[in-house]
């Protein structure tokens, strides 16, 4: 029998702690998500240079305390963790793939919390990993509330230790759940957003329904919250509708962008759901009138012109 053979001591540098005052932060987008998201890193003690392409946006960020940096590249050089929150996947790429990952210190960590695309995020890890850095995809779930709360669901993707690691800042934000390797966060949030287009177009028809057949409709919101028809997009957007609140906690632009990359992966996986295709070009008719800056609950726009109706108010 042959006599195993002794491991080399391991030459891997220990993995630093993730401390304020110790650890340096980039955030790279401070939109109604990234904003709120940042304000909570910042007010956890950490560190933090931002940069936003509205300079503007990322004003209130500085006057808490945060350092502006000119360009990406210059946030990323002054970042051992890099988050970015952007918009389209396009936007990802220039700032990450084109000018953030080349000027990140080795050892440091990108984490790319946009919704995105899967094949994207495993491009991002393979650059960031042959400069000696790690990259993770950790879309998150939970809208502005879940922003400014700290409530947010993280789906994360890539190496498991460095998730681990970065425990404290997700801290900040709401609640890891590991997905497994590069990618797989990304197609955890997209499956995510199928569920919410399909529960969104419920929940509207419902309320179209209601009308329809003469039932007061804050009543009637409120009776079926309470029973199996109860859904988070409910509690969330049910009183906005009524109310006629289209402010937006998502935007329908950003939500036509992720059922978009949803329906490219079905095409891929040659998996077929009606259901989000029917979901997806309602929202697109709302983009097509105009009504792409408004959040989703917009949908209800969309169902009234259909049926030529309006609903009452609450």
């Amino acid at each position: 029998m042959a006599t195993p053979r002794s491991q080399p001591p391991s030459t891997a540098a220990p993995l630093s702690p993730i401390e304020p005052g110790r650890t340096r932060i980039g955030w790279i987008g401070t939109g109604i998500m990234g904003a709120s998201m940042c304000t909570r890193i910042l007010a956890a003690g950490f560190s933090v240079t931002v940069f936003n392409r509205t300079a503007a946006k990322a004003q209130p960020l500085v006057a808490l305390g945060a350092n502006y940096g000119q360009s990406p590249a210059d946030v990323a050089a002054a970042s051992d963790v890099l988050f970015t929150m952007l918009a389209l996947p396009s936007d990802v790429r220039s700032a990450l793939l084109d000018t953030a990952l080349p000027n990140l210190p080795q050892n440091s960590v990108s984490v790319d919390m946009t919704t995105s695309e899967p094949a994207l995020a495993l491009e991002i890890a393979s650059f960031a990993a042959a400069r000696g850095c790690v990259a993770l995809d950790c879309p998150v779930s939970g809208g502005d509330t879940g922003a400014r709360n700290g409530t947010l669901a993280i789906f994360a993707g890539g190496d498991e230790t460095q998730i681990h690691r970065l425990g404290p800042l997700f801290k900040c934000l709401g609640t890891v759940h590991y997905m497994g390797g590069p990618g797989l966060g990304q197609q955890a949030k997209l499956g995510n957003q199928v569920a919410i287009a399909s529960t969104m177009v419920g929940m509207v028809e419902s309320l179209i329904y209601a009308h329809k057949a003469g039932l007061h409709l804050g009543t009637f919101v409120r009776a079926i919250a309470g029973g199996a028809a109860g859904s988070r997009s409910l509690e969330l957007h049910g009183s906005r509708v009524l109310r006629r609140d289209m402010e937006p906690g998502f935007i329908v632009e950003h939500f036509v962008k992720d059922l978009g990359i949803a329906l490219r992966e079905c095409e891929r996986m040659a998996v077929s759901l009606p259901g989000l295709a029917l979901a997806q070009q309602l929202y697109v008719s709302l983009k097509a009138n105009g009504e792409g800056r408004l959040g989703t609950q917009a949908l209800v726009l969309a169902l009234e012109r259909v049926n030529n109706t309006r609903l009452s108010g609450p």
